[in-house]
């Protein structure tokens, strides 16, 4: 048998709908696009400090049950209506889960969780549910992992982030660059915050490089630079990085790299060990920082569920437990409404005195 030279492992090509096809037939509604335009542009205005407000990106670690995802969303809405004045809240509605050697890789790749990877439908459902929180008037954030993701929901989105172990990525960085949203960059899974700042230097300039355009033909993608990257520090190698010590360390890389010092801290990963009873330490951790006069921490991330947790993937998922993680373990509805009201409390008289 002759082995052959082209695809030599690849079992087939299934065509997936273009990205104008899936818009087609989920199109924007007025309330998304305004929920959109607004929420970043609030986004910017923290970034630039002309606004006062400290963001907050909040929600499961991974969407898995779009029903589920939708109650959490009707919670997070009436909390993010309640904190307005202190906190800009965004639902962190994550599709895509990277993976250190196997397992699910998300509602996009495969949203029947039974390996059979039916993406054209996983697609179209993250498209929807996304309409559906936007439509809530609630604002959505991501971590774009796949370089065509964000052609056919990117229109959806005020935050990305790109991870730990995608930051030194070249195609990642190049893809930032073009992104219409500010853009979080984790410091790498060691901790080295170089690769985050250098990600950031490279996002911020124009690139040229191989995507996809609407029609889901290959096109050489011309950018002009985002200009709104920022350092997440999510701690690195079961050492946490959200102390004063390690912000004022980040602030000094970012500085060295002439950049603005723009910091948000991740309250899980390592900063908590993975283990998500101790996320409201951290958070507070961070709230007292800024009480005490800190000016760079600008936003936090919480991995937070209906139930507190998570659980494994059974054989049949409809015996899947209501409201819990399947990836990392979130703290529950209950923890989280605490935590955010009580930095609230804490940041109401606190944050405007950071623009003066």
């Amino acid at each position: 048998m002759t082995r052959k030279i082209e695809n030599a492992n690849v079992s087939s090509f299934d065509t997936m709908p273009a990205p104008a096809e899936i818009h087609a037939r989920l199109p924007r509604s007025a309330k998304a696009e305004a929920t959109v335009r607004q929420g970043r542009e609030v986004l910017c205005n923290i970034l630039q400090r002309k606004d006062h407000r400290l963001f907050v990106v909040v929600g499961p670690c991974s969407i898995h049950d779009p029903v589920a995802g939708l109650d959490y969303a009707q919670r997070l809405k009436k909390l993010a209506d309640e904190v307005s004045d202190t906190l800009q809240l965004i639902m962190r509605v994550y599709f895509e889960k990277p993976r250190t050697t196997v397992g699910w890789k998300g509602y996009i790749n495969d949203p029947f969780m039974d390996d059979s990877f039916r993406v054209d439908i996983g697609m179209e459902r993250a498209r929807q549910f996304l309409l559906q929180v936007n439509e809530l008037g609630l604002p959505a954030g991501t971590e774009a992992l796949n370089p065509y993701g964000p052609q056919y929901y990117g229109d959806l989105i005020i935050w990305t982030a790109i991870g730990a172990r995608t930051t030194e990525s070249q195609t990642h960085r190049e893809m930032s660059s073009g992104l219409s949203t500010p853009v979080g960059f984790k410091n790498a899974t060691n901790g080295d915050l170089g690769v985050a700042t250098n990600a950031i230097l490279s996002a911020s300039n124009p690139h040229s490089f191989l995507g996809l355009n609407s029609d889901g033909r290959v096109a050489i993608v011309r950018t002009t630079g985002n200009a709104y990257g920022h350092l997440v520090l999510r701690g690195g190698e079961g050492n946490p990085n959200y102390d004063a010590v390690s912000v004022a360390i980040a602030e000094q890389a970012l500085s060295k790299a002439k950049l603005p010092a723009n910091l948000v801290v991740d309250c899980s990963h390592a900063n908590s060990a993975k283990k998500p009873e101790l996320q409201p330490l951290v958070m507070s951790d961070v709230v007292n920082q800024i009480r005490n006069g800190n000016k760079s921490l600008l936003g936090l991330m919480i991995e937070s569920n209906i139930e507190a947790g998570n659980q494994p993937i059974p054989a049949d998922p409809a015996q899947l437990k209501y409201g819990c993680s399947v990836t990392d373990a979130c703290v529950d509805w209950a923890t989280t409404e605490k935590m955010i009201r009580d930095a609230a409390v804490l940041l109401r008289d606190v944050l405007p005195e950071r623009l003066s």
